[in-house]
This record gives C-alpha cells, sequence and structure tokens, in this order.
C-alpha cells in the first residue's frame, strides 16, 4: 500500500512498579524466578481516575505539540480492551478531547496484542481507496485495572500504555503484505469472565483477568512461525531480507523462544518489554518509536511486525520505514 507512517509519539502513566512492590505484596512470591523468564523489571500502572481514553489523549497530544495538525485528520481508530464505557465508543469520547473536526470519522478496533496490526490494515486501507486522507491510529490500554495483585501470572507482565501512530498517503508502497489470522477456540484461556452481557454464576473472579500462561505459550509457538513464514512468501522475502523484527513485546521466554525457533539473528530484534512491560495492543508501535530513537531505523529497512495473542488473533506485515519521496 502506498500508506507512510509520519510519526510516533507514546505516553506511559507516571507510577511505575518494580520488584520491591511485587515482593511487598506477595512477599511469597520468588521474584528473581520470575523476572529471569519474563525479562520484565518495571511496569507503568494507571491511575485510579485515569482511563484508556486519558491515555490516548496524552500520546497524540505529543504528536500536536510537535507540529502535526488535528484539523488535518478524516480518521481516528482508537485500539483498546478497555473502553471507558460499554456505550458510547470510546473513539467517539476521543475525538470530543483532541478536538478533531466533526467530518473525522472514529471508531474503536476491540483487539489486543494483535491489534495494532489490524488497525493499520484497515487505516491503510481507507487511505489506498481515497476515503480519508490521514489517520490517527491510537493503540491505548489499561489492563492493570483488571489484574488481581495477587495473581502471579498477570501481574508481573502487564503494563498500561498509549501509542499515537499518524498515517498518510506516499509515492511508494510502503506497507505490507499483511498476514492475519483468528482461532477463537482458544477464547476463554485469555478472559476478563462476566464483564460483558454473558455473565455466569460460577465464573470466578469476576471482572479479573484471567491468563492460562501454558495455552498462550503453545498457540504462540505454533502460530508464530506460520505467520512468518507465510509473510515471507507473500512478500517474496527471506529471513535474510528483514533488517529489524519488532515482536509484540510479550516477555522475554516467548520471544526468545521465537528467536530460536525461527533462527533469526538476536541483531534483528528489537526488545523493550524490560523497563515497559507488555502494554498489548500498544506494545509493537511503543518498540517502533524506541527503534527509532536508538538509531534502529534506517530510511528504506524493511522491517517485520508481528502481533499475537487473546482472542487467539494474530497478525503481521512488513514495512518499509518511511521510505524517499
Amino acid at each position: 500500500m502506498k500508506v507512510l507512517i509520519e510519526d510516533i509519539e507514546y505516553y506511559l502513566p507516571l507510577k511505575v512498579e518494580d520488584a520491591s512492590v511485587l515482593k511487598k505484596d506477595n512477599p511469597d512470591w520468588q521474584i528473581e524466578r520470575i523476572q529471569e523468564r519474563t525479562g520484565i523489571t518495571k511496569r507503568h500502572i494507571s491511575g485510579a481516575n485515569q482511563t484508556a481514553v486519558d491515555l490516548a489523549r496524552l500520546a497524540a497530544e505529543k504528536l500536536f505539540l510537535l507540529g502535526s495538525h488535528r484539523d488535518e485528520i478524516d480518521l481516528l481508530i482508537l485500539v483498546t480492551q478497555s473502553p471507558d464505557y460499554k456505550i458510547p465508543t470510546s473513539a467517539c469520547l476521543l475525538q470530543n478531547l483532541l478536538r478533531l473536526n466533526k467530518d473525522c470519522m472514529a471508531f474503536d478496533i476491540n483487539l489486543g496484542c494483535s491489534g495494532f496490526i489490524y488497525a493499520l490494515a484497515v487505516a491503510a486501507s481507507l487511505i489506498e481507496t481515497g476515503t480519508v486522507k490521514k489517520a490517527l491510529l491510537i493503540c491505548s490500554d489499561t489492563y492493570t485495572k483488571y489484574i488481581d495483585k495477587h495473581d502471579r501470572t498477570c501481574r508481573p507482565i502487564f503494563s498500561d500504555g498509549a501509542c499515537a501512530v499518524l498515517l498518510k498517503p506516499s509515492n511508494h508502497h510502503c506497507l505490507g503484505p499483511f498476514d492475519m489470522g483468528t482461532d477463537g477456540s482458544g477464547f476463554l484461556n485469555l478472559i476478563v469472565p462476566s464483564s460483558g452481557a454473558r455473565i455466569k454464576k460460577l465464573d470466578k473472579p469476576k471482572g479479573k483477568l484471567f491468563m492460562d500462561g501454558p495455552e498462550l505459550f503453545m498457540f504462540t509457538m505454533d502460530t508464530v512461525p506460520k505467520t512468518i513464514n507465510a509473510l515471507l512468501d507473500k512478500a517474496g522475502k527471506t529471513i535474510k531480507d528483514i533488517d529489524l523484527f519488532v515482536f509484540h513485546q510479550a516477555s522475554k521466554v516467548v520471544i526468545d523462544n521465537i528467536i530460536r525457533r525461527m533462527q533469526i539473528p538476536k541483531r534483528k530484534v528489537f526488545i523493550n518489554y524490560h523497563k515497559i512491560g507488555n502494554t498489548v495492543s500498544a506494545s509493537i508501535p511503543i518498540a517502533l518509536k524506541d527503534a527509532e530513537k536508538k538509531g534502529r531505523l534506517k530510511p528504506n529497512d524493511k522491517i517485520m511486525l508481528v502481533g499475537f495473542g487473546v482472542g487467539y488473533s494474530w497478525g503481521s506485515c512488513i514495512i518499509h520505514w518511511r521510505a524517499r519521496q
């Protein structure tokens, strides 16, 4: 697609939890062993009255402060699984808070770890067809609000954050191809039970995130190599042709095993989960921004993005980083 990522900015909540906080709340936890497997030493926690829309607004305003013009945006997509309300759509709230034009299309995408890839495909398609000219894509999640403080599986991993991405037309093919898929049979393995219309008396705990770590790991190890190979086939490329891989920042054990299974050189994989944690839908664009800041992205680099997780859902794509106009 002739669509370009023009700019990226992100926002992380000021409150940070480290090993000392986890140990204080859970003195029986083997913190060192947990951190060795996850690779995560710090996580960002949204305030009690701070929502995904609040984080999204702060991320977007950073773009506008740098010179992006809000009156040019005619598409707003908010990727979140922690909306402010069940009704109305959170993107409508955000459009008003950001003072975007009223002729701006705005809607939510309810997806987790693959959400950025899906939203990228949707926004780019609307730009490619001429339906819109400039898109603001924001991924924002506050999973920590769903997590019990004694949950050894989820609490050491998940973090809150938001990332805003501007997309615009390009003279070159900068985006694609894509490979995406779904296996809804695994929906129970990462879920907040009784959180919507389907209420079950036996669901415990209500309103809290449940994750079956081993099942998620097996799904990832089966699915991610397949989507990588399928995408390479579509693009007519090999791993040697990809300059950088940016995976959903799930955890150290997950990414290390993907690298091992696919025999990807570690120098080609960007990671930033250790001081940020797993920010769900925002993890890939945040990692892209950090990679840019660290000089890991050069014009015309071929970058593979891979998201996977809750749903089950997965998506991957290749971008040509800011191909020269």
